[in-house]
């Protein structure tokens, strides 16, 4: 599971005719009012105060931001984080050369001396959640337009956050929860020196890989090993050799008990977004644009890349964290799609929005309010279908499908600077957009990007109306005869962008014009302006949907006053709990709650790249050489599952039992609940995690890494 952007405009409001208690991603100032005895009942045996608190240390205090979109826990007192191998993947494969294919090999440290530190990798804890609402509404006015309100509430928001930080070096940032109807405020503590301590190969990081993406049963090792430092004063610093191991407040105790079917499970992480509280309009927008559209382009590219990537080693290190990014939400789109069929997801809103609508009716008071609501979000999504449409096949064939018009747009902020008359400050300009484009070099392959453009071009002409086509396609029309392929051999053959060599001698006295004759950078230019304009117009469109939303949502709540609630999903801290449970996909199918390392060795095939096993693993198998992280039948875990509520960002959470120990590490979601961002199902729903044991194993007995294990705390 990857970062993906959501709009965070909804909620889903518990009750038990509506959900089971495990459902919910939970604010935790609202553990003690919500959620405590319920969670005490199934098993947890900490307070509400242990497992947040802004007066003393507790659980989320071992929680982190990993990265841009991940979750990590500090496991032990010298900043050592766990996280998963698809986290940990972009610094890895950043790390990775022919000489030293980490990807493939795998890296251990075997002293801090060995850590290699990771620029642009940071971690992020969370200092305390305040809710900040009547602050934020009070300016707000009933008359005001939604471009007013909006303008309140961002001023309002923004002095909030200055008086959160005055005299500090915390981030803070407000943010709106339940559709725009509560506000809170988050104040955040950051590290940017973070080191990779290990990373098992990816035959074992990210064994399955697409093929057992989204799928249980998993017998993937998804876990890496990074390590936070600071400076002397234990204070965010930039890396420094004279930085030393950050120390926590709290470290996750690492469990060796093991699990069992009904044993109580808690995550405490980042979940990036859901869309719980979308309507039928929305499902059938997602279906038919954002999934089938997305998967279809991506599964164009994708075949492209991966020929390339099989062919040679080099090429397979510098795509290998591009193409993973790509396939996993490739994936999810197909199976989302199936699942809300499956589901009959579009029929259970409709009826949920006729409910509302008859609620709503009873009283002129409510239809007052809310008579609306409904009404402006079916008219939004009409509006909006070929804006959205057309700005799909944008981002995915032209802005990110093809890298080197990608490139050409960054170069965009320093062309209107040359082309002004101050020249003060032109090579700060130039060495960041160097810097910027050396990353990009790094990872990129032109004969292979050159391939991808011409599919994606004449894809993007086929699939898009005329009418947004951007005005390089008129261009390829008049001056080429609408050969594509002889457009691309020239925009690649000439362009500065597609050459480092060109582009550094360029840089050396850069001008407008420059920029200007360049094919690639005329194709962005033009491309730009097309999205702009649409842009734009979702702006005004969206406008009407937020408004619609947010009345819906205000309803919802008042509809259900005094029950317990919680917000969509927004990428800040929530926590789920449920159990370890199995579960029925279909009639007379049953799938355990557990997985070992037989399964591996059954899946085993050297033929397919996906499913290789390395030698030191069947070695270790076959002598059955698990020292003391075997279960008590003596077989090898690998991997479980339970019924926690999660989504992406969710990555690399840590899997916690009602101790307060570490269990696992969630990695993934299953392929029969894909639906589970908009519309949770219970029985389906399960999160699956890899064992702390098996990860425990593959540092001890695979690396040979020991000290990592002596440097936890492990329980029984």
């Amino acid at each position: 599971m990857k970062r993906f952007k959501v709009l965070l405009l909804s909620i889903l409001l518990i009750s038990s005719s509506l959900a089971k208690a495990d459902e919910g991603m939970w604010l935790l100032p609202l553990l003690q009012k919500y959620n405590i005895a319920t969670m005490q009942s199934m098993g947890l045996e900490l307070s509400a105060e242990e497992l947040y608190s802004i007066n003393s240390t507790s659980l989320k205090d071992a929680i982190v931001i990993f990265g841009g979109g991940c979750t990590g826990e500090i496991i032990s007192d010298k900043g050592l984080i766990l996280t998963n191998h698809h986290c940990g993947y972009g610094a890895i494969q950043r790390h990775s050369s022919t000489e030293h294919d980490y990807l493939k090999d795998g890296f251990w440290a075997m002293s801090m001396d060995e850590e290699i530190a990771t620029p642009g990798l940071s971690v992020t804890f969370l200092v305390r959640i305040e809710d900040v609402t009547d602050e934020i509404t009070k300016p707000v006015k009933s008359k005001m337009t939604e471009e007013e309100r909006s303008k309140v509430i961002e001023d309002a928001a923004k002095a909030i956050e200055e008086k959160a930080t005055d005299g500090n070096h915390y981030r803070a940032m407000v943010r709106s929860y339940y559709g725009g109807n509560k506000y809170y405020l988050l104040v955040y503590e950051r590290f940017t020196d973070v080191r990779m301590v290990g990373a098992p190969p990816s035959s074992i990081g990210k064994f399955g890989a697409d093929t057992d993406n989204w799928m249980w049963p998993r017998h993937t090792g998804d876990f890496a090993l990074f390590r936070v430092y600071a400076d002397k004063d234990n204070k965010p610093a930039d890396y420094s050799p004279d930085n030393v191991p950050y120390q926590p407040k709290h470290h996750l105790p690492v469990s060796l008990e093991g699990v069992e079917k009904g044993d109580f499970a808690m995550i405490m992480g980042y979940p990036g977004g859901t869309t719980r509280y979308m309507t039928s309009w929305e499902v059938d927008e997602a279906e038919k644009i954002t999934n089938a559209q997305r998967s279809f382009i991506r599964g164009i590219r994708q075949e492209i890349i991966l020929e390339d990537m099989l062919a040679s080693d080099e090429i397979r290190i510098k795509y290998s964290s591009k193409y993973s990014g790509s396939t996993n939400y490739w994936k999810f789109s197909i199976g989302q799609n199936q699942a809300l069929k499956r589901l009959k997801v579009k029929e259970t809103k409709q009826k949920k929005q006729d409910e509302f609508t008859q609620w709503v009716n009873e009283k002129r008071k409510r239809s007052k309010e809310y008579g609306e609501a409904l009404d402006l979000i079916r008219t939004a999504i009409e509006e909006r279908h070929d804006y959205m449409y057309a700005n799909m096949y944008i981002s995915e064939t032209l802005l990110r499908g093809t890298e080197l018009v990608s490139l050409a747009g960054r170069a965009n902020a320093l062309y209107e600077y040359l082309k002004g008359d101050e020249d003060k400050g032109l090579e700060n300009r130039i060495d960041r957009f160097r810097q910027s484009a050396t990353a990009f070099y790094k990872d990129y392959n032109a004969p292979t990007d050159r391939k991808v453009a011409k599919a994606m071009f004449k894809l993007f002409a086929q699939q898009v109306k005329p009418e947004f086509h951007p005005s390089v396609f008129e261009t390829i029309e008049k001056e080429y005869a609408g050969n594509f392929d002889k457009f691309i051999d020239h925009m690649f053959d000439n362009s500065i962008f597609a050459d480092s060599t060109k582009l550094w001698k360029a840089l050396e006295n850069p001008t407008a014009e420059t920029f200007e004759n360049d094919p690639a950078f005329a194709a962005t230019k033009s491309i730009s302006e097309v999205t702009s304009k649409i842009w734009s117009e979702l702006g005004e469109i969206n406008k009407k949907f937020a408004k619609g939303h947010r009345l819906y949502v205000g309803g919802i709540m008042e509809m259900n006053e005094g029950q317990p609630i919680y917000p969509d999903a927004n990428f800040t801290m929530r926590l789920t709990y449920g159990q370890v449970q199995d579960y029925y996909p279909r009639d007379a199918v049953h799938y355990n709650y557990i997985t070992t390392l037989k399964g591996v060795m059954e899946k085993e095939d050297p033929d397919n790249w996906e499913f290789v096993v390395p030698e030191k693993l069947k070695e270790l198998y076959m002598a059955e050489d698990y020292g003391p992280y075997a279960m008590d039948n003596g077989e090898m875990p690998v991997a479980f599952i339970t019924n926690n509520d999660i989504t992406g960002g969710n990555s690399g959470s840590p899997i916690i039992n009602g101790k307060g120990h570490l269990i696992g590490c969630a990695f993934d979601g299953n392929w029969e609940a894909m639906s589970g961002d908009i519309i949770f199902e219970p029985d389906y729903q399960r999160c699956i995690g890899v064992d702390i044991r098996y990860v425990l194993f593959i540092i001890d007995k695979y690396a040979g890494a020991k000290h990592l294990v002596d440097e936890m705390t492990l329980v029984k």
